[in-house]
């Protein structure tokens, strides 16, 4: 069985799923009414404990969970496995609380993780016996070493998950760069030598149609460019995030301004952004929709980019321009708005839009300090 036992710990990955599974597979083993098992947390006490034997409607009636005092902390304090044959009768227990039922036999071992005790397992009322015999307490030693290696596994599993999830927003951002770059360097320069030509054919002639022809082809390269640029300011990556984020949110105001040709002026007050530091990849996102929203659709010629805290206790993001504005009562949230409201509200917070026909437009995302 115990061989079973650490094939079916290895095949877990989830700690929580292991933490089930070793006291399923404890009280099995040992043949023990109730199981307990103590997670420890990082002041060396009880900080979560998972029962089986014990119903809800017990455990409600019990209160609160243990903590780590009497013969559960005697475990926590000295990692070697303990049994005892009437654990009331030891004069280290402090005796149970009301509605409590009653436990004698008692089983304890430390399950340790990376070289550290991670819990302790709680075992009691041994069936069909008075007490809990040597065999029982060389079992447990065996499982918990098997839980403490799935559980470092498990960890690790966790570690690596995050690390190839960082790995690949990495590639992902880089392979944007490089896209970005490419068409700045490549595509906008050769339009630009087309735009050149065309303008040079068009003062070269005497034909005012044809001049004219080659005018309005000059006009329509000078809005792609215009719209290529807007779509590389979307595709640069929000590796500004990992920099202060006033810095990261005037540098990114500063390639708006250049990429879209709308003045565009960051305020950011640096106690509020450093309210919301552990946020910086989230605002600054937040951010660059919004600078991508005017861009794209307000004609603007001057843009502002806020950061403050408001009088409520709470940061608004604001985005503001001075262009053609729109109806709100009658225009839908496009693809930009809606995942802008998205992340606002990922971030538990608001999106409030202020704008009107002719007189420009106003996003204040407020988020929660």
């Amino acid at each position: 069985m115990l061989i079973e036992s650490g094939l079916t710990l290895a095949a877990e990955i989830e700690i929580d799923a292991i933490l089930e599974r070793i006291l399923e597979l404890a009280t099995r083993i040992t043949g023990a009414r109730y199981g307990a098992l103590g997670v420890l947390g990082d002041d060396r006490r009880i900080a979560r404990f998972i029962t089986v034997g014990v119903t809800a409607e017990q455990r409600a009636a019990i209160g609160d969970p243990p903590t780590g005092g009497g013969i559960l902390g005697v475990l926590i304090h000295d990692a070697h496995p303990l049994r005892l044959d009437d654990l009331s009768q030891d004069p280290r227990s402090v005796g149970f609380p009301p509605n409590h039922p009653p436990m004698r036999s008692f089983l304890g071992a430390p399950v340790k993780a990376r070289g550290t005790v991670f819990g302790n397992l709680y075992l009691t009322e041994k069936q069909g016996a008075d007490a809990f015999d040597a065999d029982d307490e060389a079992a447990i030693e065996v499982l918990a070493t098997q839980a403490g290696v799935a559980i470092e596994n498990a960890r690790l599993y966790e570690e690596m998950a995050v690390a190839e999830g960082e790995l690949r927003r990495l590639e992902v951002l880089e392979e944007r760069e490089r896209i970005a770059k490419e068409l700045h360097d490549g595509v906008i320069q050769a339009l630009f030598a087309v735009v050149m030509a065309l303008q040079g054919a068009a003062s070269g002639t005497n034909d005012p149609v044809l001049a004219r022809r080659l005018e309005d082809a000059t006009d329509d390269i000078d809005r792609t460019i215009r719209d290529l640029r807007n779509y590389i300011f979307g595709l640069r990556p929000g590796i500004l995030a990992d920099r202060q984020l006033d810095q990261a949110i005037r540098e990114l105001c500063a390639d708006f301004e250049r990429d879209s040709g709308v003045v565009t002026v960051a305020d950011v007050d640096p106690h509020a952004a450093a309210a919301l530091a552990s946020r910086a990849g989230d605002v600054i996102q937040i951010v660059r929709a919004s600078l991508a929203n005017v861009g794209r659709h307000a004609q603007a010629t001057t843009c502002r980019v806020s950061v403050r805290t408001d009088p409520g206790g709470t940061i608004g993001v604001v985005v503001d321009d001075d262009g053609v504005g729109f109806d709100t009562a009658a225009r839908t949230d496009g693809m930009g708005l809606a995942n802008l409201r998205a992340r606002a509200e990922a971030l538990r917070g608001t999106v409030t839009i202020d704008a009107a026909l002719g007189d420009g437009s106003t996003v204040t995302v407020t988020l929660p300090a």
